[in-house]
């Protein structure tokens, strides 16, 4: 929804937060490609007064080597400005003494390396891309249904993503399909979350009146930025359509 109060909300603006797929980079073959711009925005923020710190729902690896690929493609970004659903999701896991059974890619799975998974009480899935086969999803469906107490941890509840090649289908589809076949509500760690949102701007030492999400996911990253306080932009990469009415 557009915002006639934006002169005010910059005299406030102390700190900007950005998504990074669709919004700094297209993923793809090889470490993706860099979009026009991006590298030289990030750039001007980090010489500027305001705080910067990098939101992501990205599961396919570890915080270590997304932010290795993205310095590859001439990004200036260290593991510590990036904040993304997986160590959240471990630091959840054992302050409530759960041992999951993983639905991920194969990529982020020494995320979880630190966490008990021998007879597994809930089930964590993330964007496991071709790993969600059916039979991947019943082994998940079955853990579920099985326990008295289901519980299902969702890394993001994105309906899709822009690669290179084309749109791909996101986490949420998959989330959902468990949801309903289990009838339960799965527990979502990563944007949008409100959880997620106030750890970044907790470590930024900010209130959400004082910091801006930009990102290319409209419910993702600026609902769920709106829903903390904070301003939201949507930039018109990444998975932006514009609508024809």
């Amino acid at each position: 929804m557009a915002d006639s109060g934006w002169p005010g909300c910059a005299k406030s603006l102390k700190g900007v937060i950005l998504d990074m797929c669709g919004v700094l980079y297209d993923s793809g073959e090889g470490d993706g490609v860099a979009i026009a711009g991006s590298i030289e925005a990030v750039k001007k923020l980090k010489t500027s007064d305001l705080q910067l710190r990098f939101c992501t729902n990205e599961t396919q690896a570890t915080r270590e080597k997304f932010v290795a690929k993205l310095r590859r493609l001439g990004f200036d970004i260290s593991v510590a400005e990036v904040f993304s659903p997986a160590p959240a999701a471990v630091a959840v896991l054992k302050q409530r003494g759960l041992r999951p059974h993983l639905l991920v890619y194969d990529g982020v799975l020494p995320e979880f390396d630190s966490v008990d998974k021998t007879n597994p009480n809930c089930v964590v899935i993330a964007d496991a891309a071709e790993k969600f086969s059916y039979q991947n999803l019943n082994e998940a469906f079955r853990v579920l249904i099985g326990l008295e107490k289901p519980a299902l941890f969702s890394l993001g509840q994105g309906r899709y993503y822009k690669e290179m090649d084309g749109l791909k289908l996101d986490v949420g589809v998959y989330m959902k399909a468990l949801e309903y076949a289990c009838d339960l509500k799965a527990e979502v760690i990563g944007k949008p979350s409100p959880v997620f949102f106030q750890s970044v701007l907790t470590d930024m030492g900010l209130q959400p009146h004082e910091a801006v999400m930009i990102g290319d996911d409209l419910v993702n990253d600026v609902g769920g930025a709106q829903h903390c306080g904070m301003k939201g932009i949507q930039v018109r990469t990444g998975k932006y359509r514009s609508v024809v009415v």
